[in-house]
C-alpha cells in the first residue's frame, strides 16, 4: 500500500475532509494488516505542507517532524530513489513536456513501482492515473 503526501497530510489534520477515509486506509498498516510504503521525498513535502497550511494555530516545525517520523516512517517502508531514477523521471517528463510541480507526482509514481506497491493511495487521481495510465487501476482514492 503505497501512500501519497496528499493522503499523509489529510491523515495528520483531523479535521481535513479526507481525514477520515485516509485514517481508514492507515490503520491497515498501523494494525499490521498490510505494509505501508512512503517516498523519502514525500516526507519532506509532508513537512513543507503541514508546516505552512493555513491553519490556526499553524503546525509547529517540531510537530510536523514528530508525525512524519512516529506516525509514518516508523510504520512504512520509506523508498529512496537514486540518480538513475532521477534521470529516467526527468527524461521522460521533457519527452513529454511535462513542466513544474507535477514532477513530484512522477517521482511518487516511480517510488510505487520500485516497491511494487499494488495501490498507491492518493487523492489526486486525475493527475497520477494521467501520467502513469498503465498503473490505472491500482492507483485509487482511500
Amino acid at each position: 500500500m503505497y501512500f501519497d503526501t496528499s493522503v499523509l497530510v489529510a491523515l495528520a489534520v483531523g479535521h481535513h475532509p479526507d481525514h477520515a477515509a485516509a485514517f481508514t486506509i492507515y490503520r491497515q498498516v498501523t494494525s499490521g494488516r498490510h505494509e505501508g510504503v512512503v517516498a523519502a521525498h514525500g516526507l519532506a513535502e509532508t513537512f513543507s505542507t503541514l508546516t505552512r497550511l493555513p491553519l490556526s494555530p499553524m503546525i509547529h516545525p517540531t510537530e510536523a517532524y514528530r508525525y512524519v517520523t512516529e506516525s509514518i516512517a516508523k510504520h512504512c517502508e520509506v523508498v529512496v530513489l537514486h540518480e538513475k531514477d532521477y534521470l529516467a523521471m526527468l527524461e521522460s517528463a521533457a519527452h513529454a513536456g511535462l513542466r513544474g510541480g507535477i514532477l513530484y507526482d512522477l517521482l511518487q509514481l516511480r517510488c510505487a513501482e520500485k516497491a511494487r506497491c499494488d495501490r498507491v493511495y492518493t487523492f489526486n487521481i486525475a493527475d497520477f492515473v494521467r501520467l502513469a495510465p498503465h498503473l490505472g487501476e491500482r492507483i485509487v482514492r482511500p
